[in-house]
């Protein structure tokens, strides 16, 4: 459906999109992570055409979105972070503006208005200035242009901003819905709302994707992820024994406290041993103060990655630096070898 290709982008010296490259599938909603100054809404505004690349394609339905942009343009819906729209407008009159400039067929467009509202919720601002509505409201209508006509491929850059939790709770079923025919591309910093909707996630650093799989994997490739804290009255000579004697625990530590142990235990062969590890207990007859079973959250994903990537990103840097100053200590020795030479 969309094909990303070694994408660059540079403004002078600074690279916000640093050779990107990933595909995205028909009928799945994808997350698209990352900090600010990430990359995600210049990546966004070059998939939609907004910009152009300094190096890589984009592919819309096997469509060059510079080469084809007006086939490639019609198979997407797009809202930027701040909606285009025309204030002075009325609602009913922006959409009607929308559909004509998408070549909705004129018999089709007042059903396609009419859709657009119901779904988006706005039909009791049909006839209001859009200059008069709340920041909400403005969304709203921004999502019901990126709807309309309704595209195979719709991306929503950050398309709850202003929302009351109401309005987040059903705009993240009207994406849902949507996912049932389209394919959505939804970029956001609240992490809670990627998680509730997305079936993909992609995060991406410093230009570069650093990170592309389901939120459940992501959360599994995480080293805390599977943690078992298992806390017992009893000495810590005997815990380690009993725990030696379960087959199949992944690496295991104890701590030994004033009347009880704690052990510390990484997801094994056995992704969830808290049922043999009770019985183990009770048979040992060993009484069981705490059992928790800790798995990484997508914010501790998130941060984990950003912050490693962040790290590599300053090693690069200063590595260069360093090689840089390095030529230039060389360039001067050669040049004062030359001028003795010379003398």
């Amino acid at each position: 459906m969309i094909e990303v290709k070694n994408l660059v982008k540079r403004y002078g010296s600074h690279t916000a999109v640093d050779h990107l490259s990933f595909t995205v599938e028909k009928g799945q909603i994808y997350g698209f992570l990352g900090p600010n100054g990430a990359g995600k809404s210049t990546t966004m505004n070059i998939m939609t055409g907004y910009l152009g690349a300094t190096e890589g394609e984009v592919l819309i339905d096997g469509h060059d979105i510079l080469e084809e942009p007006e086939k490639a343009k019609k198979c997407i819906g797009y809202l930027p972070e701040i909606p285009p729209l025309y204030t002075d407008m009325k609602v009913g009159e922006y959409l009607k503006f929308v559909a004509e400039l998408k070549e909705i067929d004129r018999e089709k467009r007042r059903v396609e208005i009419q859709k657009a509202l119901t779904m988006t919720k706005l039909q009791d601002v049909e006839n209001r200035l859009i200059k008069n509505l709340s920041k909400g409201y403005r969304q709203r209508v921004g999502l019901a242009q990126a709807i309309m006509g309704f595209p195979d491929i719709i991306i929503l850059d950050e398309p709850t901003v202003g929302l009351d939790p109401k309005q987040i709770i059903e705009i993240r079923e009207l994406i849902k819905e949507l996912a049932q025919e389209h394919t959505v591309i939804l970029s956001s910093h609240i992490l809670a709302e990627i998680s509730a909707v997305c079936d993909h996630i992609m995060i991406i650093s410093n230009g570069k994707l650093i990170a592309s799989d389901t939120p459940e994997n992501l959360e599994k490739q995480m080293s805390d992820a599977g943690t078992l804290y298992l806390e017992v009255k009893t000495d810590k000579e005997s815990l380690q024994t009993m725990l030696s004697e379960i087959s199949g625990l992944g690496k295991w530590s104890v701590e030994e406290k004033e009347d009880s142990c704690i052990a510390t235990i990484e997801e094994g062969e056995k992704e969830d041993p808290r049922e043999e590890l009770f019985y183990a207990c009770a048979q040992s007859r060993y009484p069981i103060l705490m059992m928790q079973y800790k798995k990484a959250s997508l914010e501790e994903v998130f941060l984990e990655l950003t912050e490693a990537a962040r790290k590599d990103a300053e090693r690069l840097k200063n590595n260069r630096r360093f090689g840089e100053r390095r030529k230039k200590k060389e360039l001067v020795k050669e040049e004062a070898k030359e001028d003795e030479s010379n003398l």
